[in-house]
């Protein structure tokens, strides 16, 4: 077998870059990307607002263009072959460089144009909408994007460098390296149903609270972190009934008389829990939390972004005099008369 000489393997090489670059999109690059950090086929199509099929037929003809597999099922997720790592690798410096682009781009235009993506946990979806809104009103020609999402996604997206800040607290367990604004107060008080032995209680102990049947967010949740790790600190754990996944249910739960829980005050503030929930007075109650406008150290602000960061820290009075009234609404909710000799029983544990 005759070896191939270098003139002939410098060939091969340059119609192998040439078929890539020829036949691989931009959006075959950024799903290929979403898979691996995500391991999953189905949460990369939610995050790009996909089908699946859709997917999967776009990682076919890349996968069809390289020559080679790039995905070994494993159990319900997916990992990377040795291919697909190296083109994994070679997707995040290229869409690295394109957002440093973007950036640089929307500096030259200044606020009269450009692209400004912002990134919240959850519970900020109750007023994180309404700081965009605003914005938008007072730069028009911006086009925005908000995803809400759980904080561990949030935090994925930080890493791959998805959003151009985000918004959630206790920056410093986010495992990476950023830097974080003050934004607002994010107080986590226990609510009941208005008519729930302990509604007309001062003073609730720890221990005392420790026997009602609690209803907390899943596991990862920065509410349920810090609800367990209060607990902890007097030796106690919350007696767990149902774990759900998003603060409407949870609301909707404790109307139905399913137990208590803690949540946020921000989620109260748009209707005040209609009448129908109260916050219970417990010792080491609110837990005092705060809100942070986050990104990381390595990340150049565009001039949109520092605009946006100096507009939001200026509405902190506003989020901070939506909260106090919420507070005097829970506050005047009225507990229904009741069989004062039941008032302190337990719910059961």
């Amino acid at each position: 077998m005759t070896a191939a000489n270098p003139t002939q393997k410098a060939s091969a090489q340059s119609e192998a870059t040439g078929r890539f670059v020829r036949h691989a999109t931009l959006r075959q690059l950024q799903l290929l990307e979403a898979i691996v950090r995500l391991g999953s086929f189905t949460r990369a199509a939610e995050e790009m607002f996909l089908t699946q099929p859709t997917v999967s037929m776009q990682i076919k003809k890349l996968t069809d263009t390289v020559g080679t597999p790039l995905f070994l099922h494993v159990g319900r997720n997916v990992e990377p072959t040795d291919a697909g790592r190296e083109v994994y690798s070679a997707c995040r410096t290229i869409l690295s460089t394109l957002t440093d682009l973007e950036i640089k781009l929307a500096d030259l235009k200044g606020l009269k144009s450009g692209r400004f993506r912002l990134g919240v946990i959850t519970t900020a979806k109750y007023f994180a909408p309404e700081i965009l809104g605003a914005f938008c009103e007072q730069f028009p020609g911006i086009d925005v994007s908000l995803k809400v999402t759980n904080r561990t996604r949030i935090i994925e997206r930080m890493d791959a460098n998805d959003d151009d800040l985000y918004i959630f607290g206790e920056p410093g367990g986010a495992g990476l390296d950023v830097e974080a604004t003050y934004l607002a107060p994010n107080p986590l008080i226990v609510l009941a149903r208005n008519d729930h032995p302990l509604a007309r209680e001062t003073g609730i102990t720890m221990e005392r609270l420790a026997w009602e049947r609690f209803l907390l967010r899943e596991p990862g949740s920065g509410i349920r972190d810090s609800v367990v790790r209060r607990f902890a600190e007097r030796g106690l754990r919350p007696n767990v009934r149902m774990e759900l996944g998003s603060n409407e249910a949870i609301k909707h739960a404790i109307i139905a008389g399913l137990g208590i829980s803690v949540l946020s005050l921000h989620t109260l503030t748009l209707d005040g829990g209609a009448g129908r929930l109260v916050m219970l007075d417990v010792e080491g109650f609110p837990i005092e939390r705060t809100w942070y406008l986050v990104h990381p150290k390595a990340r150049d602000l565009s001039t949109i972004a520092k605009a946006f960061l100096a507009f939001s820290v200026d509405r902190e009075p506003e989020i901070r005099a939506s909260l106090d009234r919420t507070y005097k609404i829970l506050r005047n909710t009225p507990a229904p008369e009741r069989d004062r000799g039941h008032a302190s029983e337990p719910s059961g544990r």
